[in-house]
């Protein structure tokens, strides 16, 4: 079994269980399901699994369900003498995004506290829109994602205390030794290569065969191109053109959604006007939406561009499928005729996004363009973050300008590359491009965010 970090959440809140109900999000073939199957056996006595989208598709038990009578009545019709108390018992319902009505039901499911619940779903944003009662305290979502390059690595056998080892030379600024940095240049090409779909990776593992795991990758493609079919009559052209379109998108210099692309340039459409598809995409979790900022403050949040946009594939696999198919040099190799710009920002954005940060990127007609931008709460600035696949990794003029804008407050940024040595110059810290995996979310510690108590003296 592979190792997922998200296996100790799941388990924490099934075991603290603090009055709600665990709702996992993400994108289909991730490996939601088989997590939640291998916590839910392991934790409860009696483990019940029912995959609402097979059940819509078929028998549609749960499609006429009105209140939790209802609910125990078809629950007990399949579980039978599997059902026994709430500490004993776990029912699994798995894409509930199926029957939004379920959504609601969830409320009051978890105030019977008849049995423990926890549900998954690859839409639950476009589902609780459609919702009509959101059942708000009774739910806590967490969103689930491809493996990470921690996990890739782990994946691939490298030990926990090597990469406990090379976040601490990470932590304290410091270069690797050259047999340690080939390594992990050579485990990074690979994961470019396979990403992080478990199927792709367990394939890999099997028989170190590219052509096998291009065979993964080519059917996960596809299913998200059809599931996007599936959305709505009038849009799913719109969609699945937007998500055709991400590969080339990112070929392009600007890397940025352009609206005449989409349908055609006698198109009238505003940028505005594909809200929804956008939203479905990002929802879905089969893109990464990246929001232009041109005045970047802290928080970034409060100075988002809606009409300039970068989508990223969820999984840098899929892109190096697309774009290279078996074509393996084009990775492994140190062929400068490449360029791999787009696919090492794929990687920074999924490993960003994953660990917990918003994001953005630098666009101004006159100080030029950034990678991403996220926002350091630590510090309460900005931390602009340039991606470089090539040897000309200290030419960055846009982040020059960034940084020499007394306006904006920034005093550091980060320059990933494929480049041995960590060094820093003039606010830059230079660092090799698989240190992306340790930047985590940047915040306070835990130890800082107790309010003391106010009294009046």
């Amino acid at each position: 079994m592979l190792y997922r970090k998200f296996t100790s959440l799941i388990e924490d809140f099934l075991l603290h269980q603090p009055n709600k109900i665990l709702l996992v999000n993400g994108a289909r073939q991730i490996g939601k399901s088989y997590l939640i199957r291998y916590v839910g056996k392991k934790l409860f006595k009696n483990y019940i699994e029912i995959n609402l989208k097979e059940d819509k598709e078929g028998r549609k038990i749960f499609s006429t369900v009105a209140d939790t009578n209802d609910f125990y009545l078809q629950l007990g019709a399949i579980a039978g003498n599997r059902l026994g108390e709430k500490q004993d018992t776990l029912v699994f319902l798995d894409e509930i995004q199926s029957y939004p009505h379920l959504m609601t039901m969830l409320k009051f499911l978890n105030q019977d506290g008849r049995y423990t619940y926890i549900a998954s779903g690859s839409q639950l944003g476009v589902a609780l829109a459609q919702t009509a009662s959101v059942p708000i305290g009774s739910i806590s979502i967490e969103e689930m994602y491809p493996l990470d390059f921690e996990e890739f690595l782990l994946a691939m056998d490298c030990s926990q205390s090597t990469i406990d080892g090379i976040r601490e030379k990470y932590l304290s600024k410091e270069s690797l030794n050259d047999s340690l940095h080939h390594y992990m240049m050579q485990q990074f090409k690979l994961y470019l290569l396979v990403g992080g779909m478990p199927e792709a990776i367990n394939r890999f593992k099997e028989n170190r065969n590219i052509t096998e795991v291009r065979k993964v990758q080519r059917d996960i493609h596809m299913l998200y191109k059809v599931y996007a079919s599936q959305y709505d009559e009038e849009k799913k052209l719109v969609i699945r053109k937007l998500y055709d379109l991400i590969p080339s998108n990112m070929e392009n210099k600007k890397k940025r959604v352009v609206v005449k692309r989409i349908e055609g340039a006698l198109s009238h459409k505003q940028f505005s006007d594909y809200a929804e598809e956008f939203e479905y995409l990002t929802n879905s979790g089969i893109a990464l939406s990246v929001q232009a900022i041109s005045n970047p403050k802290f928080p970034l949040l409060e100075s988002e561009n809606k009409n300039l946009i970068k989508l990223y594939l969820n999984d840098v696999g899929l892109l190096t499928y697309l774009l290279y198919d078996t074509n393996i040099n084009a990775v492994l190799k140190d062929d400068y005729s490449i360029n791999l710009g787009s696919v090492y920002e794929t990687v920074v954005a999924q490993e960003l996004h994953a660990h917990g940060s918003r994001l953005h990127y630098y666009d101004n007609k006159q100080k030029g363009e950034v990678d991403f931008l996220i926002d350091d709460y630590k510090h309460l600035t900005i931390l602009p973050i340039e991606v470089k696949s090539g040897k000309d990794y200290k030419v960055h003029s846009a982040l020059n300008n960034l940084l020499e804008t007394p306006d904006y407050n920034i005093g550091s940024a980060i320059v990933l590359s494929n480049n041995q040595t960590v060094h820093e110059d003039k606010g830059i810290t230079y660092l090799p491009i698989y240190y992306c995996m340790f930047l985590e979310r940047n915040s306070t510690e835990d130890n800082n965010c107790y309010i003391p108590e106010i009294k009046l003296e």
